[in-house]
């Protein structure tokens, strides 16, 4: 069955075509969480919570194209409800699971994670999609529903302080 007709399938109430679709983005919904959490019990929870509300809301969805940034932008609204509900600082120190630049040491990715781990969510958010998700401008201002020149901005200030952070470490 395709895609397109998953979706539709979906928005008529098929629970078996909505599985489909949950199954094509389950593992990216979980590492997604995770990195938000660094807890797998928490993601679990915030994966389910996502699932459960992109059911609920399936037929809101107008194009069916954008069904993974739809269900993404779910994802991040529930993941941070949850770190505001719990009012938790997550360790962002853990390297599994990230995609890992094969030329940098184990202590400068360390130190990476730990500058990240550091910055205010709406940058840190930024920096994940564009540098751990491979995702365009366009495609973050997507699932943030911003401008895309906040997300320029926020990516523009993640980034130099990042590099400030790092630059001290290195002093």
């Amino acid at each position: 069955m395709s895609f397109e007709k998953k979706i539709k399938k979906a928005k008529r109430g098929n629970e078996h075509a909505f599985q489909e679709l949950i199954q094509d983005e389950k593992n990216k919904l979980f590492r997604m969480a995770y990195l938000y959490v660094k807890n797998e019990d928490d993601a679990l929870d915030i994966v389910q919570d996502t699932i459960y509300k992109a059911f609920v809301s399936i037929k809101q969805l107008k194009e069916p194209h954008y069904f993974s940034t739809w269900i993404s932008r779910i994802l991040i609204n529930t993941a941070l409800d949850f770190i505001k509900k719990n009012n938790r600082v997550f360790p962002f120190s853990d390297v599994d699971g990230i995609h890992e630049d094969q030329n940098l040491r184990i202590e400068e990715k360390l130190d990476l994670l730990e500058a990240i781990e550091q910055l205010e969510v709406q940058y840190k958010t930024v920096i994940i999609f564009r540098y751990y998700k491979d995702l365009s401008i366009k495609q973050i201002a997507e699932i943030l529903n911003c401008p895309e020149g906040t997300v320029k901005t926020r990516l523009h200030r993640a980034i130099n302080q990042l590099k400030s952070d790092l630059k001290e470490e290195c002093i």
